[in-house]
């Protein structure tokens, strides 16, 4: 059968599946250069291999280059020559132990219940309310704060691996799988002075619905101590402190959202003496404050219409920070990622752009970081590198990638193309990949490869030799991706559609980029849209069909969480809120599947312990229950993103082929 179509592709003169599967070999062995890696000498020269692997010797101070011998190069093995590396900065909080830091003292549990060397601290322990081994020691040993906890109703997930390796009985897997609206375990936590051995009772009302307790910090003199408060449902997040002696908490900082905090993707936290850095959403951008420790007063030390998208370091001692931004070049898209310092002192803080150049930067520090290498590209730019100094400014252009080989190959870069969304104010990006084989004279079936997570923005932005969404488009299509409203890395109040509402998945701006983008290329054909996605984009896959079955006709939907209460609970419970109210019943694909418009293929692992295969398997109960018509891939012994193994990947293009082609 399969063999049949491919005749067919070839008769036809499309590109054959074959060809699509193995489009990577256009790049193979394809010079593109541009992106080096940066070796430093102990003298402070700088050295790189260049496309045509000859060595190149850079002396920063002097702003010259020249080709040497490779000998002369230190080895990339060599790390300290090679400049620090890059890591994210962290903090640690208070070392959890059973040990008192002066050695006198020990705390364990036995029955649920906590002893102090060796006599019973504690009486209401139980195997469903305990409390738990390892405790947080104030420096001076006199005090120590235990969590004690709540058991919920610690939910499982059985799956039956049908085909085992090696045996004909299948076999049950059953492992602990929360669900959105569950009950939980809570934690509390409790403080206890070690010279009476008594509980000092603590004010709980700040942080009395936990969905965590954690990050405990004890201050240098015993006094105090600090721990972050994440409410359940994701609408307040708070640094609490509490006094030792007394137990009364007061709030530090305090977050608070009518819809969500985004405690999991936009959250930087950093602990100095007299102040804490944060950062906040407050003002409708991710932004970096100064929290005073003292008064609670904020200061805000970076502001504008575009968002820190992290730390990447920070030097307490001069108060500088590093930052990596987004959306700060006003003329470039907001999802270009630069790199800047920020020079904070007192109230103060002072903003040194290190990158330029229209699109995404990554940085390779000198060791003494008085130099930088900046290499920058973006998906129809090949990779530059220039040197500059710490101020930003250019010091000598490196090297510069070229796309001639590639396009020689029949290699076209994806055409990147911003329109209007749904208020038809707000800029929507995306990029629009054609077949190598692209004829201006046809009209090409389109294709939307589709993920709307809100944990972030996935419309490739840095240069690729290779795209995914090209094996797509060489079977004939015209593909497309874009970064819809509810996304992150941009506004929060573009970032706030998704709240309760991620049956939306940003498709009424998808829609209106379409039919922008059509205007102007009459080889679009819109009478003919599919939309593939896996996870999350598999439940927005088949929501297109589902809400809107006049614009797309055909969708493939991998391992889905079509009903947002049957999977985990901190991705559903961030967006779509707590507790579980009727918004997620409405949005469920499971009760809409009565509305099922075109043609619909789902895919799903027997064994995906990412996205219970419930949430496919009760869509499928649905469609039958209303009668409609669909095509099951299940895939036995196969775990998340099932569509992307092999066979399912030919079984997706030929879906496609058979349905918008009509081959």
């Amino acid at each position: 059968m399969f063999v049949v179509v491919l005749l067919t592709f070839t008769q036809a003169g499309s590109a054959d599946w074959e060809r699509a599967r193995n489009f990577s070999r256009l790049t193979q062995g394809k010079v593109v250069g541009g992106a080096i890696e940066a070796r430093w000498s102990a003298d402070g020269l700088l050295y790189f291999r260049n496309a045509q692997g000859q060595m190149v010797q850079v002396d920063p101070a002097k702003g010259t280059k020249r080709i040497v011998d490779s000998k002369l190069a230190p080895a990339p093995a060599d790390k300290a020559a090679a400049g620090p590396q890059p890591s994210r900065p962290r903090q640690r909080h208070s070392p959890r132990s059973g040990r008192s830091p002066d050695g006198k003292h020990r705390v364990e549990v036995r029955n649920h219940n906590l002893y102090l060397d060796g006599k019973p601290l504690t009486s209401d322990g139980t195997e469903r309310h305990y409390y738990e081994a390892g405790v947080f020691w104030s420096p001076d040993s006199s005090y120590f704060v235990a969590y004690r906890i709540k058991a919920g109703r610690r939910r499982v997930v059985h799956l039956i691996e049908s085909s085992p390796k090696g045996s004909i009985e299948p076999k049950l897997h059953t492992f602990r799988y929360d669900k959105p609206g569950d009950e939980l375990d809570t934690p509390s936590l409790h403080l206890f002075e070690v010279a009476t051995a008594k509980p000092i009772p603590l004010q709980t009302s700040l942080f009395a619905t936990p969905w965590s307790l954690d990050e405990i910090r004890w201050s240098a003199d015993s006094k105090c101590f600090t721990f972050a408060y994440n409410q359940r449902g994701h609408q307040v997040l708070r640094i609490l402190e509490i006094q030792a002696a007394t137990g009364k908490a007061r709030a530090v900082i305090e977050e608070q959202s009518k819809t969500f905090v985004d405690y999991a993707h936009k959250r930087f936290v950093w602990y100095r003496d007299q102040d804490i850095l944060w950062l906040s959403e407050r003002d409708g951008w991710n932004h970096l404050y100064r929290i005073d420790r003292q008064t609670g007063e904020a200061t805000q030390l970076t502001r504008g219409p575009w968002v820190v998208r992290s730390v990447e370091r920070v030097d307490d001692p001069s108060g500088e920070l590093e930052l990596r931004v987004g959306g700060i070049v006003p003329d470039q898209s907001p999802y270009h990622v630069h790199q800047v310092l920020l020079k904070v002192h007192g109230n103060d803080g002072k903003l040194v752009r290190l990158t330029d150049g229209d699109g995404t930067h990554r940085v390779q520090w000198s060791p003494d970081r008085q130099y930088l290498v900046d290499t920058w590209s973006r998906v129809d730019l090949a990779p530059r590198s220039v040197l500059r100094d710490r101020s930003g400014k250019k010091i000598l252009d490196l090297e510069e990638g070229t796309l001639e080989a590639l396009v020689q190959a029949g290699w076209k870069a994806p055409e990147r193309f911003v329109a209007k969304g749904r208020d038809g104010k707000t800029d929507i990006w995306g990029i629009v990949c054609k077949p190598t084989h692209f004829d201006a004279k046809r009209r090409y079936p389109v294709l939307e490869y589709i993920y709307a997570g809100p944990q972030s923005a996935y419309v490739p932005q840095e240069f690729r030799a290779y795209h995914y969404l090209q094996e797509m488009a060489e079977l004939g299509f015209i593909v497309v991706q874009i970064d819809g409203m509810g996304t992150s890395h941009r506004s929060k109040a573009f970032h706030d559609v998704c709240w309760k509402n991620l049956g939306d998945s940003g498709f009424p701006d998808r829609i209106a980029w379409l039919r922008a983008a059509a205007k102007d290329r009459h080889w679009m054909d819109l009478e003919r849209v599919g939309i593939w996605g896996g996870s999350a984009g598999g439940q927005s896959a088949l929501r297109a069909l589902l809400a809107h079955g006049d614009f797309y006709k055909v969708a493939v939907a991998d391992c889905g969480c079509h009903d947002n209460r049957v999977d985990k609970v901190w991705w559903n419970e961030l967006w779509m809120g707590w507790p579980i109210g009727p918004h997620y019943v409405e949005q469920s694909n499971v009760t809409n599947a009565h509305r099922l418009r075109g043609k619909l293929m789902l895919v799903v692992g027997e064994m995906d312990r990412n996205v219970d295969p419930a949430c496919t398997l009760q869509v499928v109960a649905a469609l039958v229950k209303a009668d409609k018509d669909f095509e099951l891939l299940y895939l036995p012994g196969t775990g998340h993103g099932a569509a992307e193994t092999p066979y399912a990947r030919r079984r997706r293009a030929e879906f496609f082929v058979k349905h918008l082609l009509g081959k």
